[in-house]
C-alpha cells in the first residue's frame, strides 16, 4: 500500500468518525440520521464494515453505540453540515470526492461560496446491534 493511499484512507476514516459523532448527536436530539453524500467516505465505511468487530468498535468509539449502514437514496439539502462546522470547522475536500478519488470541484466551490451542500446520497447510518451492517431502510 502506498503512502498516498494510507493517508487517504486515514483521512476518510477520520471523517467517518466525525460523521458518526454527528450521527449520535442527531439521534440523541430525536433528529433523523444524517445522509452520507460522500462516495469516498462511504467507500471507507464499506471497507470497515467487512470486519464487523472493527466496525462495532469504531462506531462505539465515535458514536457511543453500534451503527448499521442503511440503504436510503435521496437528494436535497444536507442539513447536518452546520452541526459539523460548529464542532470541526468547514467540510474538507474529502466530502466532495468520489470513490475513484476525483473531487467534484463544482460542488466544493458552491459549498465554499454558500456554506450549503446540496447532494445525492444512497445511505445513512442507523442504530443497530452490528449483526447486520447493511440493513435495509424502513419507513421513517
Amino acid at each position: 500500500m502506498s503512502t498516498t493511499t494510507t493517508i487517504k484512507s486515514c483521512t476518510e476514516l477520520d471523517e467517518l468518525g466525525k460523521f458518526f459523532t454527528i450521527t449520535a448527536r442527531r439521534l440523541d436530539a430525536g433528529e433523523a440520521a444524517p445522509e452520507m453524500f460522500s462516495a469516498a467516505i462511504d467507500t471507507a465505511w464499506h471497507q470497515l464494515a467487512t470486519d464487523p468487530a472493527a466496525h462495532g468498535t469504531f462506531a462505539v468509539q465515535y458514536a457511543n453505540r453500534k451503527l448499521v449502514h442503511v440503504e436510503s437514496a435521496g437528494a436535497g439539502f444536507i442539513s447536518w453540515v452546520s452541526a459539523y462546522e460548529e464542532v470541526y470547522g468547514p467540510l474538507p475536500e474529502t466530502w466532495f470526492t468520489d470513490a475513484a478519488g476525483s473531487v467534484d470541484t463544482e460542488s466544493l466551490a458552491r459549498y465554499r461560496e454558500t456554506g450549503e451542500v446540496w447532494a445525492e446520497w444512497n445511505c445513512s447510518p442507523a442504530p443497530g446491534d452490528g449483526d447486520d451492517l447493511t440493513a435495509t431502510a424502513t419507513n421513517r
